[in-house]
C-alpha cells in the first residue's frame, strides 16, 4: 500500500489518526501540520501538499489502514498482549504495556481488542473488539460477584488476569476514598454554610460570577451555578470545561473537560475536591489513594505531569 491508497474524495486529502503535535504520520510519509490543529485526538481529514498538511475537518475511522496489529486486553488504556505476563501494579503496567489511543467510548471491561499502527514506529491506535477467547464472560461475573481471584476459571490468560486484578483494585480504592470523605464531612459545618447561602442566593449570583478567580468563592458558587464554578476552576490550568451531571451519590458531580487535546472525566464533591480522578493516582507501595489530595483546579497539572512522564493510566474513556 502506498500513500495514494489513503486518499479519500479528492487527490489532496487524507484521513489519518491525529494523536497530538505538528507531525502527522502517514502510511509511508510524515507531514508537517500547518495552521489550526484538531481540537482533540481523533481520526481527521487533512489536505496535503508535498510534505505539508492542514486540518480540514472530522473524518470517519478507517481501521483497515492500521497494520502491525496486536490483540490483547486493555488495563486502563494500556494494551496487555495475549500471553504476556504483566504485574498489575499501574506503574509496572505503564512501563510494560503500550498505551492505546482513540479507544472506543464506553468500552466494557475485559473485552479483548485489537490495535494497530498507521506506520512503523507510530503509536498504537484502537482498531476494534475481537472475538472473545472464552472466559471473558466468567471473569466479568467474578468481578461483579467480587471474587478475590479468577484462579478457578479455566483459560484465563495472564493479560486477562492482570486486567481483573487491576479493575478490582481500582473499584476497592474508589469505595475506600468515598468512605474517607464521608467521615471527613461529618466534622464539617455544612449546615451553617447551606443556610448562609440560602439567605444570600438571590443577590449573590451576580457578585460571585465577577469574583470566580477566588477559590473560596468558587466553592460557594457550586450551590448557585456549578457549571460556572467548574469552568473557572479548570480554566486556571488551561483546561476547558465541557459538561457536568449529577453523580449517583448525593453532593457529587461528574465533570467532563478537555486538556492536552484529550477528553477526561472525573467526580468531585461540593468542595470541588476530587472523589474519583478518572486516572490512577494510587501509590502501590503504600496503598494510599492520591485522589483526595487534589481538587478540580489542580487535577489538570497532575494529568500533564503523568502524561509527560509516560505513566498516565486512564479508567474513564470519554467520547
Amino acid at each position: 500500500m502506498s500513500w495514494r491508497d489513503l486518499l479519500v474524495g479528492m487527490d489532496d486529502q487524507l484521513v489519518l489518526p491525529w494523536t497530538g503535535g505538528r507531525a502527522l504520520i502517514g502510511h509511508d510519509r510524515r507531514f508537517a501540520l500547518e495552521g489550526a490543529l484538531p481540537p482533540e485526538q481523533c481520526w481527521a481529514t487533512f489536505t496535503v501538499s508535498g510534505r505539508k498538511a492542514r486540518y480540514f475537518g472530522a473524518g470517519e475511522p478507517r481501521p483497515e489502514l492500521l497494520g502491525q496489529r496486536v490483540e490483547g486486553v486493555l488495563v486502563g488504556d494500556r494494551l496487555v498482549p495475549r500471553g504476556a505476563r504483566v504485574d498489575p501494579d499501574p506503574a509496572q503496567i505503564a512501563r510494560a504495556a503500550e498505551r492505546v489511543l482513540l479507544v472506543e467510548p464506553g468500552l466494557d471491561r475485559f473485552v479483548p481488542i485489537e490495535a494497530g499502527r498507521i506506520a512503523e514506529g507510530g503509536p498504537l491506535i484502537y482498531r476494534g473488539p475481537v472475538m472473545p477467547a472464552g472466559p471473558e464472560a466468567e471473569v466479568m461475573t467474578a468481578f461483579l460477584d467480587r471474587a478475590p481471584t479468577v484462579d478457578g476459571i479455566r483459560g484465563v490468560t495472564p493479560a486477562l488476569d492482570a486486567a481483573f486484578r487491576m479493575e478490582s483494585f481500582q473499584r476497592d480504592q474508589g469505595e475506600r476514598r468515598r468512605l474517607a470523605l464521608i467521615e471527613r464531612r461529618k466534622a464539617e459545618e455544612v449546615e451553617r454554610e447551606r443556610r448562609r447561602l440560602e439567605r444570600e442566593r438571590r443577590q449573590l449570583r451576580a457578585e460571585l460570577i465577577e469574583q470566580l478567580g477566588d477559590a473560596q468563592t468558587r466553592r460557594a458558587m457550586v450551590r448557585v451555578d456549578f457549571a460556572e464554578a467548574a469552568r473557572a476552576a479548570l480554566a486556571l490550568s488551561g483546561a476547558e470545561y465541557l459538561d457536568h451531571r449529577r453523580a449517583y451519590r448525593r453532593e457529587e458531580w461528574v465533570v467532563r473537560f478537555r486538556y492536552l487535546g484529550q477528553r477526561f472525566e472525573c467526580v468531585v464533591d461540593a468542595s470541588l475536591a476530587i472523589v474519583d480522578a478518572g486516572i490512577c493516582l494510587t501509590d502501590h507501595e503504600t496503598g494510599e489513594a492520591g485522589d483526595r489530595f487534589f481538587t478540580l483546579e489542580s487535577l489538570p497539572s497532575v494529568i500533564k505531569e503523568a502524561e509527560e512522564g509516560g505513566v498516565l493510566v486512564r479508567f474513564r474513556h470519554v467520547e
